[in-house]
């Protein structure tokens, strides 16, 4: 039976699905074996997945990638996180569109006018945002988050080449076209969609989401499917070579 410093504890999350699991694995198990389980578990390919391995603050480490070696082998600890990357385009995005999927919904009056609800049970023990507490402590955090943002954004320029890390999504690497502060162009009547900073990324392979533009809006020019908008503090300027993607 093996012990407890046998074994290790991961949080799995992947690009697949938004969801994360919490498992444990042998020290001696190999690598190929470990790609075979975490199959089971995120739905990615063993023969196409990439493991990044990151701290408990979510900061990439290094990667596991040598199918020969156990999972010992690497500097590996408890509690860190295993991000699982399907680097199949296809198979990543399978999930994305749901736009058949049938949905149920109610209206805001439907849903008051029912008893023993969930937001009713929150009104009355004062949780979440009807706790006026916990929801001055909610705007203080999210200035302080947006400072953040508006100081990452000071630090990109357009044009730069940058890669692009968000949680549960593959890196990604492209040359920044736009950014705004929504606040400012609100008053101009040209921001309709989400507040704050944001930037606009052109990426090298059709990993976007437009084509520079927000439900008609035209922000800047890429072809389809190679624009996004992502936070600054998702944006790592550098000198990155663009991907050929005859070599991938």
């Amino acid at each position: 039976m093996a012990t407890g410093d046998d074994m290790i504890e991961f949080t799995i999350k992947n690009n697949m699905v938004s969801s994360e699991a919490i498992r444990r694995f042998k020290r001696n198990i190999p690598i190929h074996e470990l790609k075979n389980q975490l199959e089971l578990i995120t739905g990615a390919q063993s023969q196409s997945m990439k493991i990044h391995v990151h701290d408990e603050r979510g900061t990439k480490l290094f990667d596991i990638d040598d199918d020969s070696r156990t999972l010992g082998s690497y500097n590996v600890q408890s509690k860190m996180i295993l991000q699982v990357e399907e680097t199949n385009l296809k198979r990543a995005h399978m999930f994305d569109d749901t736009g058949d999927v049938p949905k149920y919904e109610l209206t805001n009056e439907e849903y008051e006018s029912r008893k023993n609800t969930a937001r009713q049970f929150m009104q009355e023990h004062k949780i979440g945002k009807y706790n006026p507490t916990a929801q001055e402590e909610y705007t203080r955090k999210e200035k302080e988050k947006e400072a953040h943002e508006q100081e990452a954004a000071g630090k990109i320029n357009i044009n730069d080449r940058c890669e692009v890390s968000v949680i549960s999504q593959p890196t990604k690497r492209g040359t920044k076209q736009f950014d705004y502060n929504a606040k400012m162009l609100k008053r101009l009547g040209e921001v309709h969609f989400k507040p704050g900073v944001w930037v606009g990324i052109r990426y090298d392979e059709p990993l976007g989401k437009n084509n520079g533009s927000v439900e008609g809006k035209k922000y800047f020019e890429c072809p389809d499917k190679y624009g996004a908008f992502v936070r600054p503090s998702a944006v790592t300027v550098g000198d990155f070579p663009e991907v050929d993607l005859e070599e991938l």
